[in-house]
């Protein structure tokens, strides 16, 4: 366990982001060692395939981990304020809550999930691969919920580092056994689905068991679900409920991208999953920056230390912005070389594709940078309203953008998304934490 509390903030926030950083790049080698194994294996259209359900499983692993952030950072907020009992009660709220959520998203991923590709005007011939391997993806929503979950409690107390060793086995675990299904049993796109499932299964009994052999301050019982009232129930689907409405809303927009790049056929489509997969692993040193702004505010806001979260926020800006330069540089610079671990060197059109939307969005990686930082931050203080109203904002530009611009642009038009609703979000977060930040300064 770990306060944020006291001492310097911008080392803490760098020691907590990086094993959060290394620990999310492992949770993306899923999706990425699925692309991998069956690109080199299975050849391009079961590539196409796969990449195909990219927005999807972004939903699913998006509502995930917003719902189960949201509801640990009231968690976060009793530990920073000492109540051990509010946290075991905490902790058992969200224990109810993501067990009915992940009940209904799996029932409806199974019902509609072949509606829901042709909606997506998914190539007929890569449409079957596609459905064959994502209902293994939905089936294990359940271990992926409970990987999310444990993780997010563990960060909520400070503990970034232990969740990241487990998402190491479990990765190792999910290549071993893809290889295994797919070469040695043959069962195609869908021995991928399988490993994944059955990997994230794994990673999540290695984190519950160490919860209850290691951190008695977790180590809730039939008790503490009896404590349970309206207003936690109604106190984490508050903060859980917006997170996750907004890590939907983006991979709405993205299923909107798909559907509209579905139609410019499989080049684009492989050249888009690629150059998606590479993009997902630059965007994470933000991404992790702004999920430890979150554990820290929460930990500060419970121990009332006003002064320090506007430090925190200043001095956090600084380190995501200088990772997303970075990030961007490298992404521009050996995309090429990137995108040929998906594809063979012989695919030119595709990799000249990649490297298009690699150029628009990594010089674009500092306007995001400020996005994850201002989001997380306002969650963090409780403020859920505006955040979820920037990623409205934030669905509407990405949609436009891949409904309009793919249209007259084609794929340079899809290309810019993503920057165009990054900074219709932060148009919208800046005014809202000036206005905290003037709270903060009067408390």
């Amino acid at each position: 366990m770990k306060e944020l509390t006291s001492g310097s903030p911008w080392k803490l926030i760098l020691s907590f982001t990086m094993p959060l950083l290394v620990g999310n790049f492992f949770q993306q080698m899923y999706s990425f060692t699925d692309m991998l194994v069956v690109g080199q294996t299975l050849g391009k259209d079961a590539l196409a395939a796969v990449g195909s359900t990219g927005s999807l499983m972004f939903l699913m692993i998006g509502v995930s981990m917003g719902l189960t952030s949201g509801f640990t950072i009231i968690t976060a907020q009793r530990f920073g304020a000492k109540d051990y009992v509010g946290v075991r009660r905490s902790f058992a709220a969200s224990v109810c809550l993501a067990g009915v959520a992940t009940i209904i998203l799996t029932t409806i991923g199974l019902l509609f999930l072949r509606p829901i590709f042709l909606l997506m005007q998914t190539p007929s011939a890569i449409i079957d691969m596609a459905q064959a391997f994502f209902q293994f993806i939905i089936i294990g929503f359940f271990a992926s919920m409970t990987f999310n979950l444990l993780s997010n409690i563990l960060r909520a107390i400070g503990d970034s580092r232990t969740p990241l060793f487990f998402l190491i086995i479990s990765t190792i675990i999910n290549v071993v056994l893809e290889l295994f299904f797919i070469l040695i049993l043959k069962l195609g796109v869908a021995g991928a689905g399988l490993a994944t499932l059955l990997a994230q299964a794994i990673a999540s009994l290695l984190c519950l068991f160490y919860i209850y052999r290691k951190i008695p301050i977790l180590q809730i019982h039939f008790a503490d679900f009896k404590k349970i009232n309206k207003k936690d129930l109604m106190q984490h689907i508050h903060s859980g409920v917006p997170m996750a409405f907004q890590a939907s809303i983006i991979a709405i927009g993205s299923v909107i991208l798909q559907s509209a790049l579905n139609s410019l056929g499989t080049d684009v489509v492989a050249a888009q999953a690629s150059s998606s997969r590479i993009d997902q692993f630059a965007i994470l040193p933000m991404m992790s920056f702004g999920i430890t702004m979150a554990t820290f505010t929460a930990q500060n806001w419970g121990a009332k230390k006003y002064q320090r979260i506007i430090q925190g926020v200043r001095q956090g800006l600084m380190l995501s912005i200088a990772f997303s330069i970075v990030a961007g540089a490298i992404e521009i610079g050996f995309g090429n070389n990137l995108i040929k671990l998906f594809v063979s060197a012989k695919e030119v059109r595709v990799i000249a594709l990649a490297q298009t939307y690699f150029n628009i969005n990594g010089s674009m990686y500092w306007i995001l940078s400020i996005l994850f930082i201002l989001r997380y931050t306002l969650q963090g203080l409780g403020k859920a309203v505006v955040p979820t109203i920037a990623g409205i904002v934030e669905l509407f530009m990405r949609s436009a953008a891949a409904i309009i611009l793919t249209l007259f642009f084609g794929f340079i038009g899809a290309a810019w998304a993503g920057p165009l609703a990054w900074s219709g979000a932060v148009v919208i977060l800046l005014p809202s934490y000036f206005i905290a930040y003037k709270e903060l300064k009067r408390m």
